[in-house]
């Protein structure tokens, strides 16, 4: 599997950019994980130092009509941005397939952490490794649409 390969982790700028530039393209509609039939969306948090609209394309995990996200960044040492942003304000936006919809952010712990976390290494394997790389425990978020 591409994602449980090292590799696939130092070309994580050149993924990510070319991501963002087909999702702009699309309009919304693409991006190379669901190009690689993987449940993919676009992020809109707030900023927590700046206040302005920050954007990121991110595998998920669905969930009911709810959506996982892990903040693995690549298997870096430090947490992504979105993460620090959501904890700061738990509204954000996400845009799945062109069609945006309001959500809200939770951070989960203890025994839902654990769940989850078996839930999404079944869902994609490459986040064991890439937590074995960052030597930190991945944060877990689950975003709920928010009527």
């Amino acid at each position: 599997m591409v994602g449980t390969r090292p590799g696939l982790m130092r070309l994580a700028g050149v993924v990510v950019a070319v991501d963002q530039r087909l999702h702009r393209v699309s309009r919304g509609r693409l991006s190379l994980v669901a190009i690689a039939g993987l449940p993919s969306l676009r992020l809109t948090s707030t900023g927590r130092r700046s206040g302005l609209a920050r954007q990121n394309n991110l595998l998920y995990l669905p969930h009911g009509t709810e959506f996982v996200l892990t903040g693995s960044n690549w298997g870096r040492s430090n947490h992504p941005a979105w993460a620090y942003n959501l904890r700061a304000n738990s509204r954000a936006t996400v845009t799945i397939r062109g069609r945006e919809m309001a959500v809200r952010a939770r951070e989960v712990t203890g025994a839902e952490y654990a769940r989850l976390w078996s839930e999404l290494l079944e869902f994609w394997p490459g986040y064991r490794m890439e937590r074995e790389a960052a030597g930190r425990e991945l944060p877990v978020f689950v975003l709920t649409p928010d009527p």
